[in-house]
């Protein structure tokens, strides 16, 4: 595992690292590396049909393109 040491940190965001850290109940190595991961990695693609609760049951039968149509054509 990589080492990385940072110089020139500002006190105030060192202090409030530190606070960040302790409540997340974690050390500050492991905070900084949870900050980095959020910002850096790509987040996986999620597709409609996965998300919960938006009455996805409704649309099952549902062609999309008819529906986009068809709403187009009320817009006249």
């Amino acid at each position: 595992m990589a080492t990385l040491n940072i110089k020139g940190l500002p006190e105030r965001l060192y202090r409030k690292l530190r606070a960040r850290a302790k409540r997340n109940h974690r050390s500050m190595a492991q905070e900084v590396t949870q900050i980095l991961t959020s910002a850096l990695e790509e987040p996986e693609p999620v597709s409609i049909l996965e998300l919960q609760g938006l009455g996805k049951e409704l649309w099952a039968h549902v062609r999309a393109t008819a529906r986009v149509d068809e709403e187009r054509r009320s817009w006249d």
